[in-house]
This record gives C-alpha cells, sequence and structure tokens, in this order.
C-alpha cells in the first residue's frame, strides 16, 4: 500500500533506511547492499529524492555520499511515517524483537552458529542505548558465518551493524578484569540473548 502511495519499492526503503539514520551519510552500493534493490533503481530513487530535497550528497574518498537532509521542510512529517517511533527494540526475556527482527530471527542466527557461548545486542538494536558495538559475539564461531548472518540482518533493519567476535576465554577474561570495552557495553541498555555458563548476569 506505501509503495503505491510513495511509487516504488525502493523509495520506500530509500526513505525507510535515511530517516531512519540522522546524521549518517551512505554511498551507492552500501545502499545496494542495505536495502537488497538493484543498483540501477538505487540510483534513479536517489537522483529523484536529491531533486526534491530530501536528501543531499557529499563527496569523500571519491565516493558519493548520501544522507538524509534534515532541514527538509517535510523532514519530520515523514520522520513521523518512516521513521521507528518506538525505539529499536522490545526485550522479551532472553529474545530481542527488534524492528525488521524478530525472536525467531535471533533464534534462528545463533542457531547457525554452533560454538556461541555469548551474545549481547546494544547499540543500534536496543532502545536508549549509547554503545557503539550493537553485538558481540563470544565462543569458538566462524566469522565467515558471522558475517553473513550479520549481512541478512543488516538487510532485515536497513542499516550496518558494528559488532565485535571474540573467543569464550578472551571475553570471560576481559569480564573478570573490568575491561572498559565489555563494561561499557554492559553498563548500558543491553539484551544478553546467549549465556551458556550464566556468567554475564
Amino acid at each position: 500500500m506505501i509503495d503505491a502511495l510513495f511509487g516504488s519499492k525502493t523509495r520506500v526503503k530509500l526513505l525507510h533506511l535515511f530517516l531512519n539514520n540522522p546524521g549518517k551519510a551512505f554511498y551507492v552500493r552500501e545502499i545496494t547492499r542495505l536495502i537488497d534493490e538493484q543498483i540501477n533503481s538505487v540510483r534513479r530513487e536517489l537522483s529523484n529524492l536529491l531533486e526534491v530535497g530530501v536528501i543531499g550528497s557529499t563527496s569523500a574518498d571519491n565516493k558519493l555520499y548520501y544522507e538524509v537532509n534534515r532541514q527538509y521542510q517535510f523532514y519530520e512529517a515523514f520522520r513521523s511515517i518512516f521513521a521507528d517511533q518506538q525505539g529499536a527494540s522490545v526485550i522479551q526475556g532472553a529474545a530481542v524483537a527488534t524492528r525488521g527482527i524478530g525472536a525467531d530471527d535471533w533464534g534462528l542466527a545463533c542457531d547457525r552458529l554452533p560454538g556461541v557461548r555469548v551474545a549481547i545486542a546494544a547499540g543500534a538494536l536496543i532502545k536508549d542505548s549509547a554503545s557503539k558495538i550493537d553485538l558481540l559475539i563470544a565462543g569458538s564461531v566462524s566469522r565467515p558465518k558471522v558475517r553473513a548472518i550479520i549481512k541478512n540482518l543488516e538487510k532485515k533493519i536497513g542499516r550496518e551493524l558494528n559488532y565485535s567476535v571474540m573467543s569464550y576465554d578472551e571475553f570471560y577474561y576481559r569480564l573478570s578484569v573490568r575491561d572498559k570495552f565489555i563494561a561499557e557495553v554492559l553498563a548500558g541498555n543491553h539484551a544478553v540473548l546467549v549465556d551458556t555458563d550464566n556468567i554475564v548476569n
């Protein structure tokens, strides 16, 4: 329904991406990966959004970056339609239901990662979290598999995720010595998705 109202599915996905990430700039190939649309369609809709002033562009490192124009006269109206007004997530027990990511997605992601012993969601995935890390994983896990799963989750929520992977022994040690990085993640709003040995809480 909303696709018809705004002209195209790609345009709707772009609006959702930009309006949920004010202040963050994206380059074309990053956008096509995040919204899972063809590059020609993305370029065409970016041009349309630029023309009406919804987004702006800047050039850096030989790349053209795009971000939402917060001075656009209908910015707040568009935000009310496309931005996630409930915050990034709702915690339900040990599962997280994030905009575009449900508890089943987290369960499936963990099932595909044999060896994960700790998984913590924070940052963009958790309401009112100021963490720079969105997902922290510890255990004997395959990094290529982690990356593949992260890419799928990024497509669902329409933004890039910052994540960290470490061995369980490293995590346990850093937790025990109150390492600054681990302490900051746990001090802010977060959700423990996996904790096989109950060492986090």
